[in-house]
Parts: C-alpha cells; structure tokens; sequence
C-alpha cells in the first residue's frame, strides 16, 4: 500500500482504539522497550503524545532511572522551515498547542540534534524493513539527517507492521526498532 492509502487506514484504526486499550497497550509498549539492549543514553528525543498516540512518559521515566542525569528533549514544529527545533524539557519549560494541537514548548533551552542518542518516534503505520508512515510532513526524515550517525530510531506502535510501504523514497530513513504491544521488532 501507499503512504497516503495506510495514513487513512491507521488514522481510522487509531481512532478506534478505546481509552482502556490504549491504556493497556501503552503498559504493553513499556514492557517491551525494556527488552531493548540499549548503551547508555546521555539524551533522549521524545514527541509529547497526542490523545490518539502512545504516551512516552513512562518510557522516559524508565530511560532516566536507567540513564541518571538524562536530558529530555522535545520538538517545536517551524512551520516555514518545514522543520523541527529541539528543546531542553524540565519543570520550568512554558508549553502551549500549536497549530496542529501539539503541545510543545514556546521557548526554552534549544539543543543540537547531534546531541540526541536516541529518538522516540511516533508513527502511524511501519513495514518489516523499518521504514514508517508519518504525518506526511517529512520533519522527522528531516531531523534524522541532522542527528548523529549512532542515534537509535525507535518508533512506537499500536499495531503489527505491514509487509512494505510501496512508495518509499530515497529521503526516508527506516527505524532501528519499532515496539509494539505484542512484539519488538529489531531493522
């Protein structure tokens, strides 16, 4: 299938996952992560959750037990760039909705995205090769090429991956890992 045709079809399958599920799953997503062999992470890139999305925050709890002194970092979308900005998240940090209804932050302490060791992805659908179906915006296929050639891509998914993506493109990076309730799938 196309990009276009599994972004309508996940929007809607997202769209009804229940509450409970998406509670359930978003557990089930934790526990899989965990399995991952990861080195020690000194900063990790994590999207702030829509409602249809998988939360991130106990991953990123999980990762700063782990990892004591972790930066969390989060996006800010530039719309006229088409890009995104990358900010230090903590306490003190003013966040609103943008355009999209995304809270991100309205100003903050940027960071570079070489810095970033590993990247919290969010997705719509993904293929057994690792390359996944965003948005339609580009700005993660973007920020991946500002990252440093070690940062760890790990996308997060309420669903199995489908066979292939038909019109993949020379811009699009695939993901190391996708975790899934069920699965963690290693690219």
């Amino acid at each position: 299938m196309t990009k276009a045709a599994l972004r309508k079809m996940y929007k809607e399958k997202r769209h009804l996952v229940s509450w409970k599920n998406k509670e359930r799953f978003t557990d089930l997503v934790l526990i899989n992560f965990q399995k991952l062999d990861l080195p020690f992470i000194n900063c990790v890139h994590t999207y702030l959750a829509m409602e249809d999305e998988i939360e991130t925050e106990n991953i990123t709890r999980y990762l700063t037990f782990k990892n004591p002194g972790l930066k969390i970092v989060v996006p800010k979308i530039n719309l006229d760039a088409g890009e995104m900005r990358h900010y230090i998240f903590n306490d003190d940090i003013e966040m609103a909705p943008n355009s999209f209804g995304i809270i991100e932050p309205v100003k903050g302490e940027k960071v570079n995205p070489a810095e970033i060791d590993l990247v919290l992805t969010p997705l719509l659908a993904f293929d057994k090769s690792g390359y996944r179906v965003g948005y339609g915006k580009g700005f993660y296929d973007k920020f991946f090429q500002q990252c440093n050639s070690n940062v760890i891509r790990v996308g997060l998914s309420f669903f199995e991956p489908e066979e292939i993506i038909d019109d993949i493109n020379p811009y699009d990076i695939p993901l190391h890992y996708c975790i899934t309730p069920n699965s963690v799938y290693t690219f």
